[in-house]
């Protein structure tokens, strides 16, 4: 039966990959007015006039002489307006910058948004690019995983129930775990998509994205205290000690080159997954023992 479920699991993360890789490889044109794209740029012609244009993962470029009648908003890109663009509406950058021509006019507010610094008028893109890259680097998960395990031994001493709880439903519903966290990063998707076209919803995607990375960094923690009993059934380990063990292995599989990102991608699947299955799976929540 393990097996089987494992199996599951296996077939449903392949499944979820492949769907991430075409979402983020597909455009969104609804009645040819709302431009949006997950995972690339988003160019609106020259002189045409659209409602919103969106990108995750790129950058928006408004060509000369278009409109936007209500935002021009980038995700980990730059917007970009030439010469004779008119923005009706307002202008957001996440992580890059605005770029404005001198005759290209933006009606509304104007601003970029830095995830150390809130909200910020002409922030820098390579400083932003910097930071980013350096967050992939070994030496950034490794001070990660140090903090994740001052973290872990914390939550350990005040409840020790708490992870063990969560890794055992784990160990028992693996397969529900992976739909849950699949169901929660689709509906992460279209909430935030869903916010930023509304306009007063923009504020808060930076409290939706804080709440989903605090719920995937506890439910990961759960998972390394996952790997470590898995590993180490022996009784005279303490839980602190599986854990402990557990995060030393996933910490030395995500320093593997292209495989570490996968493990990343798993282990917050799965940590979102187990928490929200834990909080409103029909299972009732079990001791662990």
């Amino acid at each position: 039966m393990k097996w089987q479920q494992l199996i599951l699991v296996f077939i449903a993360t392949i499944s979820l990959i492949f769907a991430g890789n075409a979402l983020a490889q597909t455009d969104i044109n609804i009645n040819n007015t709302n431009l949006i794209r997950f995972g690339g740029s988003v160019t609106v012609p020259e002189n045409q006039v659209v409602e919103n244009a969106l990108a995750f993962g790129g950058s928006v470029t408004v060509l000369p002489n278009a409109r936007v009648l209500d935002t021009a908003i980038a995700f980990g890109g730059d917007v970009i307006l030439k010469k004779g663009v008119r923005v009706d509406g307002d202008a957001y950058s996440f992580g890059g910058k605005i770029v404005q021509e001198p005759s290209a006019i933006i009606v509304g507010e104007r601003a970029t948004f830095s995830d150390r610094n809130g909200m910020v008028h002409g922030s820098d893109r390579g400083r932003d690019r910097f930071f980013f890259t350096i967050s992939l680097s070994p030496i950034f998960r490794i001070s990660n995983a140090v903090l994740a395990a001052i973290l872990g031994l914390i939550i350990l001493h005040t409840n020790s129930q708490f992870l063990p709880n969560l890794a055992t439903k784990l160990r028992q519903h693996p397969t529900s775990a992976v739909l849950w966290g699949m169901g929660a990063m689709v509906a992460i998707i279209f909430v935030t998509v869903f916010l930023a076209i509304t306009l007063i919803g923009i504020p808060l995607i930076p409290l939706l994205s804080l709440s989903a990375i605090v719920t995937s960094l506890v439910g990961s923690l759960s998972v390394a205290l996952f790997v470590g009993q898995s590993l180490i059934s022996n009784g005279n380990w303490s839980l602190q000690q599986q854990f402990l063990v557990g995060l030393a292995i996933l910490t030395v599989l995500t320093l593997i080159p292209f495989f570490g990102g996968l493990v990343v991608f798993l282990v917050n699947l799965f940590g979102l997954g187990v928490v929200l299955l834990w909080k409103f799976g029909r299972e009732k929540p079990q001791i662990a023992t």
